[in-house]
């Protein structure tokens, strides 16, 4: 009988293993399938022949993938060459692989079309599925990705805990950072966070607007004379007017760029030049491995999305990823669909127009009333006394 194989690339998210559950309890249902391999540790463990056959694994330890942040198979970013993906095409005929399934973003989904590439170059009957997988939401198509409403709902909730302590003592200027290196919705989650009784995020900047230094110490400047406190929120991306970092990668391999703070930087900008306290918070990997903020909406269509891939690929499809397609209504519902692999290999989908407020340090209503349902059940909300009228003595 046939065997399946399962690979993790790039980044981990709050719902990546969910995906892996979703896939692994599907495969039980489907006879055919007599081994369900895992490469444990990414694209490179294929070329190691590191698998492990999950379809062995005790029930109790798989149910424990839906609250496991991370990748419990591992991950990796291998840089793969030609030669790469025709070994890699050699391994699965040797171990008679029928299915194979990519977990990832962008890079995740180029290796995948460039495996099943590879397949049919060398020859391999094989069919080969993606299962998206992003924080930053920014695989093109699919109307969102597993992964990021985990990561929008940390960032809402974050930010509002956040606006809440500088509130409470406003006497300084609050940068947050948010993941996204060339799109900005991670940091649009955080208008997610306003409860309109005037806390923050006052000022929220994307990589998709061009940066105005100037501007920027303005309106913080505006906005400390006005309220006290200020929470900005900061994409890791942000660019200059010419197209530049504002702050200098410090390392880069590839699609892979480590940026130096932006929030330490525009912390630093304001202290010198204007002479406010300031303080810079970067949550870095904790937006994306923190399970206590996991949505469940993502969750739940994190398993869906990993079944679903191994139902297509069983049914003969190729070459495609399962995508999500919004459907129209007043409350939220999402259908899966399947995408080419060669619409999303490398295509990286940013914030529309429509979802960027004119001003180009804030979001649309639109965009608010498209992330809402995705960060799951409401965040919490929270009390301040100090809007309210003070007694006459």
């Amino acid at each position: 009988m046939p065997n399946a194989l399962i690979v993790h690339g790039g980044a981990p998210t709050a719902v990546i293993n969910a995906s892996l559950y979703g896939a692994v309890t599907e495969a039980h249902k489907h006879p055919e399938i007599e081994h369900f391999y895992a490469a444990i540790g990414g694209s490179g463990a294929i070329l190691r022949e590191q698998f492990l056959d999950l379809l062995t694994v005790p029930q109790e330890e798989l149910e424990l993938l839906l609250q496991t942040p991370g990748s419990a198979i591992g991950t990796s970013r291998d840089p793969l060459e030609q030669p790469d993906y025709d070994q890699i095409a050699r391994v699965i005929a040797k171990h008679n692989i029928r299915y194979v399934f990519f977990t990832g973003g962008n890079g995740s989904m180029d290796t995948c079309g460039k495996v099943y590439q590879a397949c049919t170059r060398v020859g391999v009957e094989v069919n080969v599925v993606g299962i998206p997988k992003t924080i930053d939401n920014d695989i093109s198509v699919t109307d969102h990705a597993p992964g990021f409403g985990s990561a929008a709902r940390y960032m809402a909730e974050t930010t509002a805990e956040i606006s809440q302590d500088v509130r409470g003592l406003p006497i300084h200027v609050c940068i947050i950072e948010a993941m996204g290196r060339n799109a900005g919705w991670i940091a649009a989650a955080s208008a997610l966070a306003r409860s309109g009784d005037g806390d923050g995020p006052d000022l929220i900047y994307l990589p998709e607007v061009p940066f105005d230094e100037e501007q920027f110490l303005a309106d913080v400047q505006r906005l400390h004379r006005e309220k006290g406190g200020v929470v900005v929120v900061a994409s890791e991306g942000l660019r200059g007017p010419d197209g530049k970092p504002i702050v200098e990668p410090i390392f880069q391999v590839g699609r892979a760029v480590y940026y130096g703070d932006v929030s330490a930087h525009l912390a630093n900008l304001v202290i010198r030049r204007l002479g406010i306290k300031a303080r810079s918070e970067k949550p870095g990997i904790a937006g994306r491995a923190s399970a206590a903020y996991q949505s469940r909406l993502d969750r739940d269509e994190a398993v869906t999305a990993g079944a679903t891939a191994v139902r297509a690929a069983v049914e003969g499809q190729n070459g495609v990823m399962v995508g999500f397609r919004r459907l129209p209504g007043d409350e939220y519902r999402a259908e899966t669909v399947l995408i080419p692999i060669e619409q999303v290999m490398l295509e990286e989908r940013t914030m529309p127009k429509e979802y960027i407020a004119d001003n180009g340090h804030d979001v649309t209503q639109a965009f608010v009333d498209w992330c809402r349902p995705l960060l799951g059940e409401p965040i919490r909300k929270y009390i301040t006394f100090k809007n309210k009228p003070l007694s006459t003595l």
